[in-house]
């Protein structure tokens, strides 16, 4: 009987170990891009564009300026926001959900590494959503399919203009039409 006891619990331990090992690996996607930082930037801004569903830019952010403005160096980080009313309005309409606004906007990451590669990570939102109940689990897993639309790249198209400029002006990367950003 102790044997048995002892290999549960050692299973149990095991188990825990691998998948807080695993866990960061699986809630984020990382993936090397073809393309420089801002034209891996315009490529993403142009396909939620032209995604549909509701999607709109809500803006983009340069984490790394304020770290080069303390007087450290850094490589380029530059993060796309993007919300769809689509697929905002249940989870903003739900009290039992509300809190996950904190998740809103969606966010893209594209980022330089050391080996002068630059890369695109994101939250896995299918899985997040799965998480949080089966309202929740249906709308993420609905935003997961744009996501990979999102940073699909077609090599035979021209390089876009990346959009700079103030989330939810509706100008150049603000939050234009339909009801605008999250």
């Amino acid at each position: 009987m102790l044997k048995i006891l002892s290999g549960f619990i050692l299973g149990l331990i095991f188990i825990a170990f691998v998948g807080y090992i695993m866990a960061p690996g699986l809630m984020f996607h990382e993936r090397v891009s073809p393309y420089g930082v801002e034209e891996t930037v315009a490529r993403i801004q142009q396909n939620i564009e032209n995604t549909g569903n509701g999607w709109s830019l809500s803006g983009l952010r340069n984490p790394a300026k304020a770290v080069q403005t303390d007087g450290s160096n850094t490589l380029p980080v530059l993060m796309i926001e993007a919300c769809s009313t689509k697929y905002s309005a249940p989870i903003l309409k739900d009290d039992s959900v509300r809190f996950l606004s904190i998740l809103m906007p969606c966010k893209i990451s594209v980022y330089q590494k050391n080996d002068g590669k630059t890369y695109i990570g994101n939250m896995n939102a299918g899985l997040m959503g799965r998480m949080f109940g089966p309202m929740v689990g249906e709308v993420m897993s609905h935003v997961a399919a744009d996501q990979a639309k999102f940073l699909e790249f077609d090599p035979s198209k021209p390089a876009p203009q990346m959009k700079v400029g103030t989330p939810g002006s509706g100008g150049a990367g603000g939050a234009a039409g339909g009801g605008g950003g999250c």
